[in-house]
């Protein structure tokens, strides 16, 4: 089954790597020991700016697109099936409540919708508080101490965050698989989106070929 079109997987991985750079030169401008070994600490302050600058540009040009127009739709949206997996029911016996449910419908669990409104959420204020630091003479003693105070506890909650992500992702090699190549199995997304696959069973995709080592997760 086709789950995820090449400019959603594209804005994944552009912030994915934008994050990764900037938790690293982040780490680097912070942490001395890292700070002694990297040494050139303009050149890193210079690469955590520019990709600070640079992280808000994948999901203004993914807006552009209907189909991750729908996914934001979707993510904001909470159904019946969401609270029952917040609760750890069994979310399979729950049909669609409404008519005619978009291809979208039940495509991302609570999980992943809490998740991405926290880092859309995150990315906003880090691009605010970032810009207040970057330029900080437009703005008081208060403003800025206070930009650089959110700043950095949110960055340690992103770590966090992000850690439980790839923590998930590694339980399940399925999901990589279609963020990698954008197509899971149906007996994959039965198991975990059961109302997506419902809505979706008709739409005639072939099976993508599963690598022996993902047989588990099918």
């Amino acid at each position: 089954m086709k789950r995820f079109t090449p400019i959603e997987r594209f804005a994944h991985r552009s912030i994915s790597i934008l994050m990764f750079i900037l938790i690293a030169t982040a780490a680097a401008l912070y942490i001395p020991d890292i700070s002694v070994l990297i040494g050139n600490r303009g050149i890193v302050k210079t690469i955590h700016s520019v990709s600070g600058f640079l992280l808000p540009i994948p999901l203004i040009i993914a807006i552009a697109f209907p189909v991750f127009r729908m996914n934001m739709r979707e993510l904001n949206r909470f159904h019946p099936h969401d609270f029952a997996w917040l609760k750890r029911a069994n979310t399979a016996p729950i049909t669609p409540e409404i008519n005619n449910p978009d291809p979208v419908y039940g495509k991302f669990n609570a999980g992943q919708k809490l998740n991405a409104a926290f880092s859309l959420g995150a990315i906003l204020i880090m691009f605010a508080t970032g810009m207040v630091m970057f330029f900080s003479s437009l703005f008081t003693d208060d403003i800025r101490t206070g930009a650089t105070f959110v700043h950095d506890w949110l960055t340690l909650l992103i770590v966090i965050a992000l850690t439980g992500h790839i923590y998930m992702a590694m339980k399940d090699t399925q999901a990589r698989m279609g963020m990698r190549s954008g197509e899971v199995t149906r007996g994959w997304a039965q198991k975990h989106h059961p109302q997506w696959a419902q809505i979706n069973a008709k739409s005639g995709a072939a099976e993508p070929e599963v690598h022996p080592v993902d047989e588990d997760q099918t």
